[in-house]
């Protein structure tokens, strides 16, 4: 059974930074694609970042050179380092893992990924 456990959300004022982690059993992490994800009131679950199976990353615009996905092996998480963060950035992050997809690309609907964590809510506020 594959689980995706989120941690590392909170409220953080504009500028600040905040990492995300996923720690996965029943899934090793890189086998297929992961990324993150996110949600604002009102908006449609959104494409943050993701990273390949041969560690080749993506980004959506509105994070580029702020966000980093990146994995550790040995510790089987994915972690999203939040750097610079806006009050645009506020929404709930979801965690997700493809079950047979090598690559994803940000034109992939978020319905396709096959493993989700909880979800953890970020806030940037002053």
């Amino acid at each position: 059974q594959v689980k995706l456990v989120e941690s590392g959300g909170g409220s953080v004022q504009p500028g600040g930074s905040l990492r995300l982690s996923c720690a996965a059993s029943g899934y090793t992490v890189l086998s297929k694609c992961m990324g993150w994800l996110r949600q604002a009131p009102g908006k449609e679950r959104e494409g943050v970042a993701y990273i390949n199976e041969d560690g080749s990353t993506v980004y959506a615009d509105s994070v580029k050179d702020r966000f980093t996905v990146s994995v550790d092996n040995a510790k089987n998480t994915l972690y999203l380092q939040m750097n610079s963060l806006k009050p645009e950035d506020t929404a709930m992050y979801y965690c997700a893992a493809e079950a047979s997809s090598p690559y994803c690309s940000l034109t992939r609907r978020p319905e396709r990924f096959d493993y989700w964590s909880q979800g953890t809510q970020v806030t940037v506020a002053s």
